[in-house]
């Protein structure tokens, strides 16, 4: 890893906002994701298509919201913060069929994420379905253990709404949750910030606060191959390969050509003893970079010295 990379790229990406926030592709964990997408790739940006779905739930219409946000889920399906997002304009809109498919699909990606259970149980509530009580009884569990980690306020609020909606056998009617679309837009107007402060603690080594700053961000932006990229990186340096090999993954089925995730996949694959893994990452860079570029050569170090040249 470049340091002096990121402390530029941190710069440079200062007082960006969610609206054309790296929605180019460029920079992000070793840069260079900026190039013209091949014919093969999806048709969606994600995160335009996800700005575009946090846009229209600000102006309450929700219906041009879940279309957005079904854009992300399409270019990235194993992305939760897409699925959250369409569960939420679902909700405005009383699709709650839509909604419980949305949410049903966020909690099986991430079990453990308040928002998603929550959302799961309105939906169950407002269709009638016995269902909601398991979300309800999950959310008072999760309560009855929840310290500062866990934001014992936002568990409270949506345990009440959720309280409410099984008392009264479903919500109102066309109304999205409030706590639930509250949290949603507070995150987007927080994420430039958010991001700077990821790259600043990945060069302090301080991996754990990175990650939740980087949770933030992706929360704002959507899914982005920048975020995707300093997540896998944060996870590798956690020693949980296999966690950093889904979001290098993921930002290289955004961007295929993303050169940061490229190289950083290969240094992971040096570290994993993949030595032809790597070797394929370095000629899928040198094909990137016709004139060669620092992400082939620093991954050219690594592979010609085992892992971690210098160190």
């Amino acid at each position: 890893m470049r340091m002096l990379k990121i402390v530029l790229l941190a710069g440079a990406l200062t007082g960006l906002t969610a609206a054309g926030a790296m929605a180019s592709g460029g920079g992000g964990g070793g840069g260079g994701g900026g190039e013209m997408p091949s014919a093969s790739a999806p048709q969606y940006n994600a995160a335009e298509e996800y700005n575009k779905a946090v846009l229209s739930l600000q102006a309450k219409d929700y219906k041009s919201a879940a279309r957005a946000a079904e854009h992300v889920t399409q270019v990235a399906p194993k992305n939760i913060d897409g699925w959250r997002l369409l569960g939420v304009a679902q909700s405005g809109s009383a699709n709650w069929k839509g909604a419980r498919k949305a949410y049903e699909r966020a909690v099986k990606l991430s079990p453990d994420d308040l928002p998603s259970r929550a959302g799961l149980g309105l939906a169950l509530a407002n269709l009638k379905d016995p269902k909601a009580q398991e979300q309800l009884d999950w959310l008072k569990a999760k309560a009855a253990s929840c310290t500062g980690a866990c934001s014992p306020a936002q568990l409270q609020s949506l345990t009440t709404e959720v309280e409410k909606a099984v008392s009264a056998g479903g919500g109102a009617a066309g109304q999205a949750s409030a706590a639930l679309e509250q949290g949603a837009l507070l995150f987007a107007a927080q994420g430039d910030r958010a991001y700077v402060q990821a790259v600043s603690l990945i060069n302090e080594k301080r991996y754990d606060e990175a990650l939740a700053s980087l949770d933030a961000a992706r929360v704002a932006f959507g899914p982005h191959p920048d975020v995707l990229t300093y997540q896998g990186y944060a996870w590798r340096k956690k020693g949980r390969f296999e966690r950093a090999a889904e979001f290098y993954e993921q930002a290289l089925a955004l961007a295929p050509n993303h050169r940061g995730a490229t190289e950083y996949y290969g240094e992971l694959k040096v570290e994993r003893g993949d030595r032809a893994g790597a070797q394929a990452m370095l000629a899928k860079l040198d094909r990137i970079c016709a004139y060669g570029c620092a992400e082939a050569e620093e991954l050219r170090r690594w592979i010609d010295a085992g892992g971690q040249p210098g160190r």
